[in-house]
C-alpha cells in the first residue's frame, strides 16, 4: 500500500519543534542532573554526566526529527483512512470512513510560518482526535478536510 508523505516543509516543522523542546527542557534537566548527581558522585563527575546528557539531547534534536519525518504517511481509500508513524514504536491507525464524525483543520504559528496544516479526525469515541496528520500543505490538508467529510457514512443510529 502507497502512504503519501507529508509536505517537505515539514521536515523544517519537526526540526523547529525539536529544538523549541531542547531549548526549554534541556538546561533544566542538565542542570537538575548535574546537581542530583552530585550529591551521589563527585561534582566532576556528575557535570561530565549532565554535560553528556546534554551532548545527547543536542544530538537527538538533530537526527530524531528527520527519522520521524520520514516515517510518516497516510493513505485514504474508500474505506478506511489509514495513517502510520513512529521511529521506536511503529503506529499504524485505521480509521473507517463510515465512522468519522467530523474533520478539522490546525494551523499552530509555526505551521502559518511555514503553509502547513494538520488535519484532526474525529469518531464518535469522544475521546478526542482519533487520527491527526501533520505537516499538510494547508490546501492538501483543505482537501483531505473535505474529501473525508464527503464519505457518505452509518453515524450508528
Amino acid at each position: 500500500m502507497d502512504f503519501t508523505p507529508l509536505a517537505s516543509r515539514a521536515r523544517w516543522l519537526f526540526h523547529l519543534n525539536a529544538l523549541v523542546r531542547l531549548l526549554f527542557l534541556g538546561p533544566p534537566l542538565c542542570v537538575g542532573a548535574g546537581i542530583g548527581l552530585s550529591f551521589v558522585v563527585s561534582p566532576l563527575v556528575a557535570i561530565g554526566i549532565a554535560g553528556t546528557l546534554g551532548l545527547s539531547m543536542t544530538i537527538a534534536a538533530i537526527w530524531f526529527p528527520s527519522l520521524a519525518f520520514d516515517r510518516w504517511g497516510y493513505t485514504l481509500t474508500d474505506r478506511e483512512l489509514m495513517i502510520q508513524h513512529g521511529v521506536i514504536v511503529r503506529q499504524l491507525t485505521a480509521i473507517p470512513a463510515g465512522r468519522i464524525q467530523h474533520v478539522d483543520t490546525h494551523q499552530g504559528p509555526m505551521d502559518q510560518l511555514l503553509r502547513l496544516a494538520s488535519v484532526h479526525v474525529y469518531t464518535a469515541s469522544g475521546l478526542g482526535s482519533d487520527g491527526v496528520i501533520p505537516g499538510l500543505d494547508l490546501t492538501e490538508a483543505e482537501r483531505l478536510r473535505d474529501r473525508l467529510m464527503a464519505t457518505e457514512g452509518d453515524d450508528g443510529v
